[in-house]
């Protein structure tokens, strides 16, 4: 997969990105997977039917660090754990938002967070299993920070195996906002890639797991969610470049 960094006003690069394929596949878990919960089903087929880059790691504390001195705003507490090209954390879903407004500002481009369904996508890379690599939750340890391994902190992003489209720490290291409300299942859901969303919507869903995690929770199809407004020492978020899907794209 081929991938890029846009520049910024000062000259200097963001984040590193990928291009993704288009393609369909089915997201969440079927009904037999005894490891899965209610809230991964019914699983359902999502068509993503238009190219999108997204981040080959998770926004580090570099990229982040930049923005908040650009910008002006407080740096996030890194807990004694180091920054660079660790994962950012301590920073709530509209922290993430707010720095997609200011790299699209920085770019000219439209940076935001995934949508749900474009994470699992990336995160399976074309796979169907419940983890990219595989079903052996013994093999997790050589692709992801998690409990078993992580010594209790974050660890440098890119320092695992990464997925087969190229992409590091979708399983583990830091839970990852993306854009979407939280649902209790899948029951409505959209199927071209679009984030769903409620006017009456308040928690927004994470993915991918942590450094603080037991593998089941690193799955691809696992989810969890939090109030907006949190701030935590195992959540960071991912990049996505490209404007969200148009209603009905899939059917085209």
């Amino acid at each position: 997969m081929s991938s890029f960094r846009d520049r910024l006003k000062d000259g200097s690069e963001g984040p590193e990105l990928v291009w993704l394929p288009t393609g369909t596949f089915l997201m969440g878990s079927p009904a037999g997977d005894k490891m899965a919960f209610d809230d991964e089903r019914p699983q359902h087929e999502v068509r993503i039917a238009r190219p999108f880059a997204i981040g080959r790691v998770p926004v580090t504390f570099a990229d982040y660090d930049r923005f908040c001195t650009v910008a002006g705003r407080a740096r996030p507490g890194d807990q004694g754990w180091g920054r660079g090209r660790r994962p950012v954390i301590k920073v709530s879903w509209a922290d993430a938002v707010a720095y997609c407004v200011w790299l699209t500002e920085q770019t000219g481009r439209t940076y935001r967070l995934p949508s749900e369904a474009e994470w699992e996508y990336a995160c399976r890379a074309g796979t169907q299993t419940r983890w990219s690599f595989g079903d052996d939750e013994q093999a997790l340890g050589d692709h992801a920070w998690f409990n078993g391994n992580s010594g209790g902190q974050t660890h440098p992003v890119g320092e695992k195996r990464p997925n087969p489209w190229g992409l590091h720490d979708l399983h583990g290291n830091v839970w990852e906002w993306v854009q979407d409300h939280w649902h209790n299942n899948y029951q409505g859901a959209t199927p071209d890639g679009r984030s769903w969303e409620d006017a009456s919507g308040e928690w927004r869903v994470q993915r991918g797991g942590s450094w603080i995690s037991f593998g089941r929770y690193l799955r691809c199809a696992y989810r969890h969610h939090y109030g907006p407004g949190g701030r935590f020492l195992f959540a960071g978020f991912r990049l996505v470049l490209g404007p969200q899907p148009k209603q009905g794209q899939a059917d085209g």
